[in-house]
């Protein structure tokens, strides 16, 4: 019970460092929540930051993910099995536990007010060990979404939409065996619905015509707006 214990505070300690406001300190000495949109995700960071070190923002967050899932488990329960009563394998459901503590803690850091990003790349950075192929393609998505959109926050929801959808398709339609489906599915819809809650205000600004866009990243235009008559 204490080593549970253990990953829990641990991951959500990881997943609390708020790396962009960090970034903007050491690089530009500034304070990225007095900025932008304000969120300390790697998206703001980008606006804000430049795209060098919205990169490495965004590298920092996926990390806080991986490092939960991959080390931090290791380094409290180094001995397993455990008592388990999923049908995961042990170091699974030990992956789950410490993802989502990381998700938890880079959306409500306990460095920053209980405030902080979307939690999008932590949540990249547990999913790739859980279910790289369901990310792979989520990330497709996302890309998709984004070039003909020019909305990060648009790419995001839809890939949090759709990697349950996915992995629902590969078990059930295309009979992939996927281990401990029955689990897993009702964890991601659960990551999902976090992901898309966090960007709430998001989907209001898009309802409403005033969410920011990347121009640049706006590649795919399948309606042209028509020059007014008399112009070329």
């Amino acid at each position: 019970m204490l080593n549970l214990i253990g990953i829990i505070v641990v991951s959500y300690l990881i997943g609390s460092i708020p790396s962009a406001l960090i970034i903007g300190k050491v690089f530009k000495q500034i304070d990225i929540r007095r900025f932008g949109s304000g969120n300390l995700g790697s998206t703001n960071a980008f606006r804000v930051l430049g795209v060098p070190l919205g990169i490495l923002v965004q590298i920092m967050d996926i990390s806080k993910g991986l490092i939960a899932v991959l080390f931090v488990t290791k380094l409290f329960y180094p001995n397993l099995p455990f008592t388990n009563y999923t049908p995961f394998e042990d170091i699974t459901v030990l992956k789950i536990i410490a993802g989502i503590s990381a998700v938890l803690g880079h959306t409500f850091s306990v460095f920053v007010n209980f405030k902080g990003g979307k939690g999008i790349n932590t949540a990249l950075g547990m999913l790739i060990s859980l279910a790289p192929v369901e990310v792979g393609i989520s990330v497709g998505f996302f890309i998709i979404t984004v070039l003909s959109s020019g909305y990060v926050s648009l790419g995001s929801i839809v890939a949090s939409f759709f990697f349950p959808v996915i992995m629902f398709i590969r078990e059930n339609i295309f009979k992939v065996d996927i281990y401990g489906y029955n689990t897993l599915i009702f964890f991601s819809i659960g990551v999902s619905l976090l992901l898309i809650y966090n960007h709430r205000e998001n989907i209001k600004r898009l309802l409403y015509g005033r969410e920011n866009r990347f121009e640049k990243l706006w590649l795919i235009r399948i309606f042209k707006i028509k020059a007014p008559l008399g112009e070329s």
